[in-house]
């Protein structure tokens, strides 16, 4: 895919939902011009709420060097003050995002206690659950010889894994997708059909309250009734004797599914997608698959880029980033889509290459205490996976165009068809 500079550097507004519905290469093209001509361009917001309002505006980091550099700066650019564009009141904050919205030492508490679950030597001794899952989906679908990849393949083993790992019955996978792609879905009208304001907040506050509902559930039984899983793990934990609240297990599970499940299911329908773009690519990985996959899994986490950004907020006078100088309260977007097509770090950027090297994407967000904690997981699912699926659907192969979640968060695709050879199940 190459960048479509079709607008010029006036006519690129990253506040208007229309710019998002427009065609990806376009969109490539205009960050392409941003990153060439004003790298830290200013947008002001719309009013989108008349429950709030506009906030002051934005500047967009859109080039690596600056999203790196406020990445490494937490206590200057903070996230207590919201990772999304719009403002939203402080409980909002942290009910729908836990520590994402939390800036140190509330955060440290919080992913002191939480990553306890999530130790290389954890998530090492899950290595076979995950290849079982993997194998158990390929079971599902491997007669048909198609349907539609997202939903069958790509959104099942990370939201498995993930409620497999919380203790949660499978009989609860589908209510769970249900409402985090309504969380995470807000301005598609596919998840949330009632577009108007009021309608999209009664229904991610009716999604959230009714996960929450969930994991409180859990939790009260496992304080009876304690298991060999993360549910018990996270409300028994403790460091330097804290523990978590009843509140923060319901705010950082809402976390866990949304993040969890959305980012790794997109990251692995962008793969495919890649994939079949790039055929050559496909061989070249299928016919040396544990020496590339390393590097072919960092390759889908750069291109599919599943978090689109996070925002920050300058909390004093006079910082510089780049050439910009900030104040007290401004806001500045991290766009890890652009910063991972930035030419000047990335040969050839908008190639997809499963043997590339060096390869210091973004697409965990950058370093620093907000790095993703559960990138290891991740790349094991994804590598998981696709070894699955090139070990018995190896022609498999997207159909048509995939249809994009509309939203400028989450790089979503919503539905991928897809063919393949049938094939016998393991038995």
């Amino acid at each position: 895919m190459k960048p479509i500079q079709a607008l010029s550097l006036d006519q690129i507004d990253l506040s208007d939902p229309q710019f998002w519905a427009g065609p990806v290469a376009e969109r490539e093209g205009a960050f392409l011009t941003l990153r060439e001509q004003d790298p830290i361009r200013f947008f002001t917001e719309p009013i989108v709420s008349e429950t709030f309002p506009p906030g002051p505006g934005f500047y967009s980091l859109t080039r690596h060097a600056d999203v790196l550099e406020a990445s490494k700066r937490p206590a200057v650019f903070c996230s207590s003050q919201g990772t999304n564009i719009p403002d939203m009141p402080t409980e909002f904050l942290e009910f729908l995002g836990s520590m994402i919205n939390m800036d140190d030492p509330k955060h440290a508490r919080l992913r002191r206690i939480v990553s306890r679950g999530f130790t290389p030597r954890q998530l090492d001794e899950m290595k076979g659950d995950v290849e079982a899952t993997a194998a158990g989906i390929v079971d599902d679908v491997i007669e048909r010889g198609e349907g539609d990849f997202v939903t069958e393949v790509a959104a099942t083993l990370p939201l498995r894994i993930i409620v497999d790992m919380m203790g949660i019955p499978r009989s609860q996978e589908q209510f769970i997708f249900d409402r985090t792609n309504i969380i995470l879905g807000l301005g598609d009208a596919e998840y949330v059909p009632d577009q108007t304001e009021s309608g999209m907040m009664a229904a991610l506050l009716v999604a959230a309250q009714e996960l929450t509902q969930l994991i409180t559930e859990l939790s009260e039984a496992r304080m009876k009734d304690p298991q060999e899983d993360l549910t018990t793990a996270l409300i028994t934990a403790e460091v330097d004797g804290e523990s978590l609240t009843s509140a923060e297990v319901a705010s950082f599970f809402l976390l866990l599914v949304a993040a969890g499940n959305e980012t790794t299911r997109n990251a692995i329908s962008h793969g495919l997608q890649a994939l079949s773009e790039f055929p050559d690519q496909m061989a070249r990985w299928q016919a040396d698959f544990d020496r590339l996959a390393p590097t072919a899994v960092e390759e889908i986490v750069r291109w599919a880029t599943p978090v689109i950004h996070f925002r920050r907020t300058c909390t004093a006078d006079g910082v510089r980033i780049g050439e910009q100088e900030l104040n007290t309260g401004d806001k500045v977007v991290l766009w890890y889509c652009s910063a991972n097509r930035d030419e000047a770090v990335f040969r050839d950027p908008f190639s997809f290459d499963v043997g590339r090297t060096p390869n210091d994407h973004l697409g965990f967000g950058g370093p620093g205490p907000h790095f993703c904690l559960g990138a290891h997981l991740a790349r094991r699912e994804i590598t998981v996976m696709f070894r699955e699926l090139f070990r018995r659907m190896p022609d498999i192969h997207t159909v048509g165009e995939p249809d994009r979640l509309q939203s400028n968060f989450i790089n979503g695709i919503k539905h991928l068809r897809a063919e393949w050879t049938p094939g016998g199940a393991l038995v």
